[in-house]
């Protein structure tokens, strides 16, 4: 079992819905939330997952306010919709900046602060939500379907470096949940989706999975 409690998380996409609904539970389990959003409120630190430098700003920022990290949960991302013959290459650039690039370079930071809260006898972890498109790739969905497999693929094969760092990574690839992302897309219109997850029963799950030790969640098992 891991506990939350006094631990130092950062939260990236904290003013999205399923990252606002990320620091509310880490907070009622007593962990210290710093948050990360594009448009920084009050006690967050701004930076846009566009810009290459911006995950290297946001870890730094998060570290000097509470001289450690201990835990990373990335749940910002965009999407589009629409055949591949339809897509610019501004929208292929942001999927990917956004999607997969961003979260590694996120990972990639992280790791020397992750690894130095192991060393202080934490159990430090990093969550990323790739989805269930990351599993099966979706028509129409091409592009996302492959920014978000590009980070599970990644989130596989660096598992094993993070673990000789006592680091642990969970991977979550819930179906299609309630968070209003599709109503936003960066372009297209999204089609008619069947009634989607409850945002808080995910948030709920993947705060099981970090207390319980989990190395992945898979779409079964949401």
């Amino acid at each position: 079992m891991t506990s939350l409690h006094g631990s130092v998380v950062l939260v990236v996409g904290s003013t999205g819905a399923l990252g606002s609904l990320f620091a509310k539970a880490l907070e009622a389990e007593g962990a210290t939330v710093v948050g990360a959003a594009r448009d920084a409120t009050a006690g967050s630190v701004a930076g846009d997952l566009r810009d290459e430098l911006a995950a290297a700003s946001i870890v730094e920022a998060a570290s000097e306010e509470h001289g450690r990290i201990d835990g990373v949960i990335i749940a910002a991302g965009v999407v589009a919709f629409g055949p591949v013959g339809e897509l610019s290459d501004a929208t292929l650039a942001e999927l990917f900046a956004v999607n997969a690039l961003a979260p590694i370079r996120l990972i990639r930071e992280s790791m020397p602060h992750l690894a130095a809260s192991a060393t202080d006898g934490r159990e430090p972890f990093i969550v990323t939500l790739s989805g269930v498109v990351a599993e099966t790739p979706t028509a129409g969905l091409a592009a996302y379907s492959a920014s978000k497999a590009a980070l599970a693929a990644f989130t596989t094969a660096v598992s094993r470096e993070l673990r000789r760092s006592g680091i642990r990574i969970v991977d979550a690839r819930p179906g299609h949940t309630e968070t209003g992302l599709t109503t936003r897309p960066i372009a297209g219109t999204a089609p008619a989706f069947p009634a989607g997850l409850e945002p808080e029963a995910v948030v709920a799950r993947v705060i099981r999975a970090i207390v319980d030790n989990e190395k992945d969640l898979p779409s079964t098992a949401f």
